[in-house]
C-alpha cells in the first residue's frame, strides 16, 4: 500500500494485493518491439506540444481567424490533455492498458487527420480538442509499460529510451514544422502523425499482451473538483500575458476557479475511500522530490523553447527553416546523454551525481546564452544547444528512474500520469512568466534608452546619418532599432532567470534516496 498524509482516510482497496506490488516486471515474447512501439506513440504526442506553433501564421490565414481564435489550436489542446491525463491510471484499471493504449493511438491519430482536414477555425480548435483527450494518455501509459517489463535494475535503460521521444520530440517540433509549413503546407504538420501512428498501433497490437482489469466506480465528483482546478489553472497561465492578467475579469474567475477546484479535491481526497487520483503517491519521498524536479525541468526545457526561436528569428532575421537547424543540435545532445545515462545507471552509477551534473551543465549553457549577443556566431548558438541537451538528457532519466523506484508496481500507471501532468503544468508556468517577462522588460528597457537619446546628446551625436531623428523615416529606424536592442536586453534576463532557478533547485536533490537493485536479480529469477 502507498502511504497516505496523516489523517486521511485511504485503506487498502485502492491498491491491488501484495502480490501484486511486490512483482517488478512482466515477461514479453517482443520486448523490442513494443519498446520502439511506445518509444513512436511518445514521440507522436510529444511532436504535437510544439509542432503546430511555426504553423499558426499560415493556419491563421487559411481559417480567417482572428490572433485571439488562433490562439486556442493551442490552448485547446493543452487544456483537454491536462485535464484527461489524471484519469490515465482509472481508465487502465478498467479497461486494461493495451486496449487503453491502442485507442488512445488510433484517437490520436484520426483526431491528426481530422485537423489536417480542418477548412474552419471551430472545427480545427473541436479537433485539437479531441487530440488532446486521446493523447493524454499516450505519455504516462508509454512510460508505465516500459517500467512494467523492464526488471527495476534496468529501469533507467528503460527511462532512457523512453526519454528520447519526450524530450526530442518537443525540441524537433518547431525545426520539423517549419519545413513542413514552407514545403507542404500547414496541413502536415498534423498529417505526419499518421504513418507514425500506424506503426506505433501495429506495433502495440503485435507486442503488448491483454492485462487484467479489475471494476472500479468512478469518482465522479473527485474527477470535476480536479478537473475545474487543473483546466482553469492551465487557461489562467496560457491567457495571462494575452488578457493582461489580473486586470482582466476572465483571468480573475480562472484563479479562483483554479484555487476553488485543487482546495474542494483535496478536502475531498482527505475523506473519500477511493478517490479519482490517490496524493498519498505523494508520501513516498523519491516521488515528491521526483515531481518537483520534473517540474522545474518542465519550466526550464520549455522556457527556453519558447525563447530561442523568436530569438534567432525575429531579432536575428534568421529564416524559420535556419533556425529550426540551429535549434536541432540540442536534440543531438540529449540522444547522446540518455545513451550514455541509461548505461551509467544499470552499471549502478549514483543518480543523484549524474543528476545533479545535468544540472550544473544545464546552468552552464543558460549562463552562456545569457551573455549572447545580436551577432552571436551560429557556431555559440549551436555549442551551447548542445551542452543544453546534454544536461537535460543527464537530469530527466535519472529522475524518471528515482520517482517509481519505491513505488510498487500496481501504481506505476496513476504514477505516470501525475508525473506527466507536473512536467506539462512546469512547462505552462515557465512559458507564461518567461513571456510575461519578456513583454513587460522590453517595455521597460525601450522607455530607459529611449531617455538618454536626446536630440543634442552625446549618444545621438554619435548615431549613423540615417538614425539620426532628423526626419520621419531617421526617427522611425531609430525607434525599431531601440525596440531591437530592448527586446534583446528581456532575452537575456530571461536566460539569467531560467539559470538561476536551475542552480537553486540543485540541493533539492538531496530530498532522493539512493535507489538500491541488490535484492531485483533474485526477485526476477522467481518470476
Amino acid at each position: 500500500m502507498i502511504p497516505a498524509f496523516a489523517g486521511t482516510t485511504q485503506n487498502e482497496t485502492n491498491h491491488p494485493s501484495m502480490s501484486e506490488t511486490t512483482a517488478t516486471h512482466r515477461e514479453v515474447a517482443n520486448r523490442g518491439l513494443l519498446v520502439i512501439s511506445v518509444m513512436l506513440a511518445t514521440l507522436m504526442q510529444a511532436l504535437d506540444t510544439t509542432i503546430a506553433n511555426v504553423a499558426l501564421p499560415n493556419m491563421q490565414g487559411a481559417l480567417s481567424a482572428t490572433q485571439d481564435q488562433i490562439s486556442w489550436v493551442l490552448t485547446s489542446y493543452i487544456v483537454a490533455a491536462a485535464i484527461a491525463m489524471p484519469a490515465t491510471g482509472w481508465l487502465a484499471s478498467i479497461m486494461g492498458r493495451r486496449r487503453l493504449l491502442l485507442i488512445a493511438i488510433a484517437g490520436f491519430t484520426v483526431a491528426s487527420v481530422l485537423c489536417g482536414l480542418a477548412n474552419s477555425i471551430g472545427a480545427m480548435v473541436g479537433f485539437r480538442l479531441l487530440q488532446g483527450l486521446f493523447g493524454a494518455p499516450l505519455v504516462p501509459l508509454s512510460q508505465s509499460t516500459l517500467l512494467d517489463v523492464y526488471p527495476r535494475e534496468k529501469h533507467g535503460a528503460a527511462m532512457a529510451m523512453w526519454g528520447m521521444g519526450v524530450m526530442i520530440g518537443p525540441i524537433l517540433g518547431p525545426p520539423l514544422g517549419g519545413w513542413l509549413t514552407e514545403t507542404y503546407g500547414w496541413h502536415w504538420v498534423f498529417l505526419i502523425n499518421v504513418p507514425i501512428g500506424a506503426l506505433a498501433l501495429f506495433g502495440v497490437a503485435a507486442s503488448l499482451p491483454t492485462d487484467e482489469t479489475r471494476a472500479s466506480r468512478f469518482d465522479w465528483r473527485g474527477f470535476a473538483f480536479l478537473a475545474i482546478g487543473i483546466g482553469a489553472l492551465q487557461l489562467f497561465l496560457d491567457r495571462g500575458e494575452q488578457q493582461d492578467w489580473f486586470s482582466s475579469v476572465e483571468i480573475q474567475i480562472e484563479a479562483a476557479l483554479a484555487f476553488l477546484g485543487f482546495y474542494l479535491y483535496f478536502a475531498h481526497w482527505r475523506t473519500s475511500a477511493k478517490p479519482f487520483l490517490d496524493l498519498g503517491l505523494f508520501a513516498d519521498r523519491n516521488f515528491f522530490a521526483s515531481n518537483i524536479f520534473i517540474f522545474v525541468l518542465g519550466v526550464v526545457l520549455f522556457a527556453t523553447m519558447a525563447l530561442l526561436p523568436p530569438f534567432l528569428q525575429n531579432l536575428m532575421n534568421y529564416p524559420v527553416v535556419t533556425v529550426g537547424l540551429l535549434v536541432a543540435p540540442r536534440g543531438i545532445g540529449t540522444l547522446f546523454a540518455m545513451m550514455l545515462v541509461g548505461r551509467l545507471l544499470a552499471r549502478g552509477a549514483d543518480a543523484r551525481l549524474l543528476a545533479g551534473i545535468g544540472m550544473l551543465l544545464t546552468a552552464y549553457s543558460l549562463w552562456q546564452m545569457a551573455h549572447f549577443s545580436l551577432d552571436v556566431p551560429e557556431s555559440l548558438i549551436i555549442s551551447t544547444g548542445v551542452v543544453q541537451g546534454l544536461g537535460l538528457g543527464l537530469v530527466f532519466v535519472p529522475i524518471s528512474t528515482v520517482a517509481y523506484s519505491t513505488l510498487p508496481m500496481a501504481a506505476r500507471t496513476e504514477a505516470a500520469g501525475i508525473f506527466s501532468l507536473m512536467r506539462n503544468i512546469g512547462s505552462s508556468v515557465g512559458i507564461s512568466i518567461v513571456m510575461t517577462l519578456l513583454s513587460r522588460n522590453t517595455q521597460i528597457n525601450h522607455a530607459e534608452i529611449a531617455s538618454r537619446l536626446t536630440p543634442f546628446g552625446e549618444n545621438m551625436a554619435q548615431m549613423p546619418a540615417i538614425l539620426n531623428g532628423s526626419s520621419t523615416t531617421g526617427l522611425a529606424m531609430l525607434n525599431g532599432e531601440v525596440t531591437r536592442q530592448a527586446s534583446a536586453i528581456a532575452f537575456l534576463n530571461d536566460f539569467w532567470l531560467m539559470m538561476v532557478l536551475t542552480v537553486v533547485s540543485i540541493p533539492l536533490l538531496l530530498l532522493l534516496k539512493p535507489v538500491r537493485h541488490a535484492a531485483a536479480p533474485a526477485i526476477v529469477a522467481d518470476h
